[in-house]
């Protein structure tokens, strides 16, 4: 699991509130977005995460008014924008690709957009300088984009988004063109102009890793539809159906059904016990991979726990961490996440072994 990053709390929120109701969108007979219901609420980080086609750009872009959608509203702050264009909106506006004047300086490219509103001379120099210095780019304010990285272009992007002190900022996958150790460092400095400034985000990303590390909330989308909604720690230990366990980390599932007893898996009928309250229409039973453990001998299993035999296929070393890549006999697929000292003697390609979890560490699922 990814944790997500812990902040100080934000100062007091400036954002706005953008309601979405019963918003639908269609090209011919493609429906792109059907029935969609969202609050965001005023200053919170919500994050449009889903594969492509899940219609996550196409939300976004109805709410920027880039799009307009075919049946429903969207409000601001209770006002109907549906129809409001988009410079008429007042939203700051993040792309994957920076989109920078390379005839312009840094400073330039940032106050273009107070320029073009007709903002006083001294107020943009003030302005400016106050939203290089939040990107922590004040230092380069004379310089072109050409002689800047990938990383502090994106960072001279936000820094024109938010110069005209947006109070809703949206962002489509802003940093999709960046390499793993820029996309890291720049989703902390996301999350932390976001506690600074106090305004909405609305960002969308198809990376379940950077969903989970940057959001207040999360709303995963398939074919359209908004499958779940809630926190990270919501998605990830309780989502509510298989897509959602499949989609926000990686998990182990058995598929079955439930009977009196228990959970009985379809591959060769072993039984598992499940948490009480579990859903008993469910045909899927879940465990995260670092709440699977793996013992050498079945003496160590204790007896309150569900195990499993397995041939260990894998043992993949990630520092401080170890993923065992395990098949049960009936051909099941598995995988167990533990630090690297807690792996016992003996887990090796080829070994015999079980694999064993606590009943109250697995979720049964639509």
């Amino acid at each position: 699991m990814t944790a997500t990053l812990q902040t100080a709390s934000p100062r007091k929120s400036t954002g706005a509130s953008i309601s979405i109701d019963a918003v639908s969108k269609k090209y011919g007979d493609n429906t792109v977005l059907e029935a969609v219901d969202l609050d965001i609420r005023a200053g919170e980080f919500l994050t449009l995460l889903g594969a492509s086609g899940s219609g996550k750009s196409t939300l976004l872009n109805i709410i920027a008014g880039f799009i307009r959608p075919n049946s429903g509203t969207v409000k601001v702050d209770g006002r109907d924008i549906t129809s409001l264009p988009p410079h008429k909106r007042g939203f700051g506006m993040v792309f994957q690709h920076y989109a920078l004047f390379p005839h312009m300086s840094v400073a330039d490219n940032v106050a273009f957009p107070l320029k073009r509103q007709k903002v006083a001379k001294n107020e943009i120099r003030t302005r400016v300088a106050e939203a290089l210095e939040m990107v922590e780019l004040g230092h380069l304010g004379n310089r072109r984009p050409a002689e800047l990285s990938g990383g502090q272009q994106q960072r001279v992007a936000l820094a024109r988004a938010i110069v005209f002190r947006p109070r809703v900022l949206l962002m489509d996958e802003p940093l999709g063109a960046l390499d793993k150790l820029l996309r890291e460092q720049l989703q902390l400095e996301i999350r932390r102009l976001h506690q600074e400034m106090g305004i909405t985000f609305v960002f969308v990303t198809h990376d379940q890793d950077e969903a989970l590390m940057m959001s207040d909330r999360i709303a995963l989308l398939r074919n359209g539809r908004i499958v779940q909604l809630g926190t990270p720690e919501q998605l990830y230990a309780e989502p509510n159906c298989r897509y959602s366990a499949e989609f926000v980390g990686a998990s182990n599932i058995f598929t079955g059904t439930i009977q009196a007893n228990g959970f009985i898996d379809d591959a060769d009928g072993q039984h598992y016990r499940i948490p009480e309250g579990a859903d008993r229409d469910g045909r899927s039973l879940m465990i995260r991979p670092e709440r699977l453990h793996i013992a050498t001998e079945t003496a160590f299993v204790p007896e309150s726990m569900n195990r499993v035999e397995a041939i260990v296929e894998d043992c993949i070393y990630l520092g401080s961490s170890r993923t065992v890549q395990l098949r049960t006999p009936a051909g099941r697929r598995l995988l167990a996440r533990t630090d690297v000292p807690r792996v016992p003697d003996g887990v090796v390609p080829g070994a015999r072994v079980y694999a064993y979890w606590d009943v109250h560490d697995s979720r049964v699922l639509d």
